[in-house]
């Protein structure tokens, strides 16, 4: 053996070894204790993987264990379209050529982010490879192979027909960059400081003036009332009067609802009820008259008379010098308040009258609540249930229709002669007078079905066996977007929870503690990591002193650490090699050495099933470092029977050690002589006595 260990001498090897010889497929024996299954969250095909993808680590932790203990175990792995993600990274490519999507038709551009797609999916999947990830390769899925695809408008159709899917023209957050609209879920809200422009409007057939307090002075085209609150004795006598419009002279009713704050602005509120949710929400109530002016490009439409054509955003100092030489602005002030911003462009979100494809959620959401109230599904770490009831339970109806090109297409058709909407499984009506939706469906209602969808639903083979799912393993920020949904319509579809456990892991930050975005240059690619340090030392170092739902800071020198404790490994074993003896013994001869090791074990078990993977990390870690390494092998330098016991008790560490450092361990399992693989030997005993098989 080499005096130390090189990881780039042996991963690449030892993962291919492993994928030839189908260990990473489920056990077809039929002495097997029981399935057990995960399906990868399925990571963005258009790009590499980033920080939070390394901590698949817990899914392989947990797969590598069950296939120790003789489970048949299955993890799918998968890889997905990313709807809007992949079109923006396919814009900016365009970009780089000096083309916009607007070169293309329809299903040019499609055929090119296809190809697009289709090229950088290999690098992802290698990188996967690259950190050590026991997937079950021949069980490969994309959110738009053929089957996903029909699974999902099945989905859709049966919604339809069950009438928790309908058609309505409601307020959208829209982005004018991107062109498409975005769930509530999908909106980044920042603080910003804006102006607040106080503004007069008179009352009709009277002196009085009433004031308002508005952000969105380029609006004011669009109101159709004022509301102030029944309470408010300021405003008592204006109730049921008509402002005057001050830049068109409509007419509007003054009407009273106690929605409006009377200690916010002057207590006085326009209502413009295409362009700001609360006021459509009070246009409804209130039978208001709808007026939209602005439109899809963020251009005013022709209700802005002289303003027509120009950006809303850029219009609107020019509307308040109106405003003011009318004499109608008072005042302007500075005001920090929230907004909604696109989460890829930062630019601020139109709200904007749209009619799109809305799937009523509230009846979905009750089994969903009640599952894990029951504990069909348990949550962990627990703390995160009343975040997941909360957002449940305070549901709203979900917008799923998205104005891009690349994702999977709705199967709805509209008459062109009646108007008709027709929702089918994928196949158009007979006829000539019926045209598609053009829209495509936001990437989470695909991937909300991706448990029953990739394991065959209804009749294969795999779902009958694997499912429900034994684990769900993602990160804590998606647990509204995509678990909760998951639920929903996988109780929906199956009638059975999706899966059995939800292990929510927390968030890789940078050294500083703060979230890693391009944007703050502090993205750190973990195939770096890899390349320098070994894909075990960065595996380690994120299981090991971070338990579920907690965040972590990357630490290049913990994963130092962690390169060395490889080291550790490989130079325990060259020790073993060179004192070994012709006979292996198959326990040690010192019967409290026997004893600290089966607590070892069965320490390092019950954290493994309790689901305490760093708990279980941090056990087999010190007790192979300080007392196999520091004792053991320091006692039998000195003791010649003692050496004999050696390789027994590294076996052993070996395996406890395997599903955290895969490579290194397979490495060393190598050097010992042994011809089967590590990967699929038998768990140690917990009556450590016991020979093991392999």
């Amino acid at each position: 053996m080499d005096s130390k260990y090189d990881h780039r001498e042996h991963e690449e090897k030892i993962y291919k070894n492993w994928e030839n010889t189908g260990a990473f497929k489920p056990i077809q024996k039929s002495k097997v204790k029981s399935p057990f299954s995960i399906v990868l969250p399925p990571p963005n095909a258009n790009a590499a993987l980033h920080y939070g993808h390394a901590m698949y680590t817990v899914e392989d932790v947990l797969i590598r264990y069950h296939r120790m203990i003789g489970d048949s175990t299955v993890w799918i792995p998968g890889a997905d379209h990313a709807g809007f993600e992949t079109q923006v990274v396919y814009e900016k490519h365009l970009e780089k050529e000096g083309k916009s999507r607007f070169d293309f038709d329809r299903d040019t551009l499609y055929k090119n982010i296809w190809d697009f797609v289709q090229s950088n999916r290999g690098t992802m999947e290698n990188q996967l490879r690259r950190l050590g990830f026991s997937l079950d390769w021949s069980k490969m899925k994309f959110t738009l192979d053929d089957d996903i695809v029909k699974t999902v408008y099945k989905t859709f159709k049966k919604l339809y027909d069950d009438g928790l899917v309908y058609r309505d023209i409601k307020l959208v957050n829209y982005c004018i960059k991107h062109g498409t609209a975005f769930s509530d879920l999908e909106v980044e809200h920042v603080e910003k400081v804006s102006k607040l422009y106080f503004v007069k409007y008179r009352i009709k057939d009277s002196k009085d003036t009433i004031t308002v307090a508005t952000t969105r002075p380029e609006t004011i085209f669009g109101d159709t009332a004022i509301a102030v609150n029944p309470k408010d004795r300021r405003y008592k006598k204006f109730i049921g009067l008509f402002a005057v419009n001050p830049l068109n002279n409509r007419e509007m009713p003054i009407i009273s609802d106690s929605y409006v704050k009377m200690d916010f602005g002057t207590g006085a509120l326009k209502v413009t009820p295409l362009h700001d949710e609360n006021d459509f929400e009070l246009g409804k109530k209130h039978g208001l008259e709808k007026i939209q002016v602005i439109d899809l490009k963020g251009k005013l439409t022709k209700e802005a008379g002289k303003f027509e054509g120009q950006k809303a955003v850029t219009a609107r100092e020019d509307i308040v010098e109106k405003l003011k030489n009318d004499g109608y602005l008072e005042k302007v002030e500075e005001f920090t308040n929230s907004v909604g911003i696109c989460y890829k462009c930062a630019n601020i979100l139109e709200p904007l009258p749209m009619e799109q494809w809305f799937i009523r959620t509230k009846e979905l959401a009750i089994p969903a609540i009640e599952a894990v109230k029951r504990s069909q599904t348990k949550i962990i770490p627990k703390r995160f249930e009343k975040i997941y009831f909360n957002w449940l339970e305070n549901i709203r109806d979900w917008n799923v229709s998205r104005q891009i090109v690349w994702g999977i297409r709705i199967p709805a058709w509209k008459n062109k002669t009646t108007g008709e909407w027709v929702v089918t499984d994928g196949i158009a009506p007979e006829g000539s007078d019926w045209v598609q939706d053009t829209d495509t469906f936001d990437t989470w209602f695909s991937s909300g079905q991706w448990p029953f969808a990739t394991l065959g639903f209804p009749n294969g083979k795999d779902y009958k066996k694997f499912y429900p799912l034994d684990i769900m393993e993602t990160g804590y920020d998606i647990l509204f977007f995509w678990v909760a949904r998951m639920m929903m319509l996988g109780l929906y579809i199956t009638k059975k929870v999706p899966f059995k456990t939800v292990y929510l892991h927390g968030i890789v930050k940078d050294s500083r503690g703060q979230k890693m975005s391009k944007s703050k240059g502090n993205v750190i690619n973990p195939l770096e990591t890899v390349e320098k340090y070994g894909a075990d030392a960065l595996r380690m170092s994120l299981i090991q002193g971070a338990g579920a739902g907690n965040d972590q800071n990357y630490s290049e020198e913990k994963i130092k650490g962690m390169r060395n404790f490889a080291n550790k490994i490989w130079n325990a074993t060259r020790f073993v090699k060179q004192n070994e003896k012709t006979q292996e013994i198959k326990e040690f001869k010192n019967k409290n050495y026997n004893l600290k090791l089966k607590t070892i074990i069965n320490k390092t078990t019950k954290y493994m099933e309790q689901y305490k993977l760093n708990q279980a990390a941090e056990v087999v870690y010190n007790e192979f470092w300080h007392w196999y390494c520091d004792k053991c092998i320091e006692d039998a330098k000195h003791d010649k029977l003692l050496q004999q016991d050696l390789k027994y008790g590294l076996k052993i560490f070996l395996k406890l050690l395997h599903p955290f450092m895969p490579f290194v361990t397979e490495a060393c399992w190598k050097e010992l002589g042994n011809n089967t693989l590590l990967t699929t030997s038998t768990w140690p005993n917990m009556n450590s006595g016991k020979k093991e098989k392999g």
